[in-house]
């Protein structure tokens, strides 16, 4: 794909619109379709109120909301594609009549993502006449804001779009996981679901309140989560033996009913997994190293939620 071409986006809701924008401000031509009536006023509306956001982020040369074309039919909005993002409603009979349809219209040898949340792209790619294209391209709302994007084939998917559409997403600006195979909900959604689902219990069982929960994360361990994820700030919990010792001293406490979830029997080949991931993420860097990183950033975001309220208040 050349460096500014023409992705196609279809679905024009507040994640499609999202994608629509995101592609605009790295300096895309997009060409978008949505059946509903008043799609591009919807659409335009969307990518207005994200410039302010993605002016400050920095735009590429020559990006815009002129760059921005609705199509009147699904056909029109993918003939030039050289990139496809789905994001139409979660309904598994409709993604799959929709994806056959772009598959059908959208030139060959042309990578087609669907921005499903939940279904795999097995389940989706079946009335596909050439499957191999169709990946999954799972963003994070808004797309235009959160870099993440998890990126799956299906069974019938070939290897190199996965590798092509995880290209695609790195040139233009995503953090990317490939994951390794296809899992329901993926990756991200389900560490978010966990917590949420933990959430519900202690609102209901009246343990803590909704405001308890989000004080909670906003200004405990969410505060660490931007510059080292869960695995890492364990690691750390370890001091010098890392997460080694972390998980060899704690490891009992998996046993206690800190959560409605069951935790996994801590074998030795899970505890030499972790240890393992955590010295291939550290990739070279000491205890004291990621610590000094840890507070620089918790300190750096601190201060940024913290001007950001005060600008709010003014």
């Amino acid at each position: 794909m050349s460096e500014a071409g023409t992705v196609a986006c279809v679905g024009g809701g507040v994640i499609g619109g999202g994608w629509a924008a995101h592609f605009l401000a790295r300096g895309y031509r997009v060409l978008a379709w949505d059946p509903a009536p008043d799609a591009e006023a919807k659409l335009r509306t969307l990518a207005e109120r994200a410039w302010p956001a993605l002016t400050e982020l920095g735009l590429a040369e020559g990006a815009g909301p002129h760059n921005l074309v609705v199509c009147a039919t699904l056909a029109e909005a993918v003939a030039e594609a050289e990139f496809v993002q789905e994001s139409a409603p979660e309904d598994l009979a409709l993604k799959r009549k929709l994806l056959a349809e772009i598959d059908a219209a959208t030139p060959a040898g042309v990578v087609i993502a669907s921005s499903t949340s939940g279904y795999s792209m097995t389940e989706m790619q079946v009335d596909a006449a050439t499957p191999e294209r169709l990946v999954v391209g799972h963003p994070f709302n808004p797309p235009y804001l959160i870099p993440l994007v998890e990126v799956v084939g299906g069974e019938r998917t070939e290897p190199w779009a996965v590798a092509a559409a995880a290209e695609f997403y790195r040139r233009v600006d995503k953090s990317v996981i490939t994951m390794d195979r296809e899992l329901p909900g993926f990756i991200a959604n389900r560490l978010q679901e966990a917590l949420w689902r933990e959430a519900l219990h202690m609102v209901a069982n009246g343990e803590a309140t909704v405001a308890q929960i989000d004080t909670a994360i906003t200004d405990g361990p969410g505060l660490r989560w931007p510059a080292q994820g869960p695995c890492l700030t364990f690691h750390l919990a370890g001091g010098d033996g890392g997460m080694a010792h972390m998980l060899d001293h704690f490891g009992p406490s998996l046993k206690s009913p800190w959560t409605r979830l069951d935790a996994p029997e801590l074998t030795r080949e899970l505890r030499d997994a972790m240890v393992d991931g955590c010295v291939a993420e550290a990739d070279g860097r000491s205890i004291a190293e990621l610590v000094a990183e840890r507070d620089r950033a918790i300190i750096a975001v601190q201060r940024a939620v913290e001007a950001s309220r005060r600008s709010t208040d003014e």
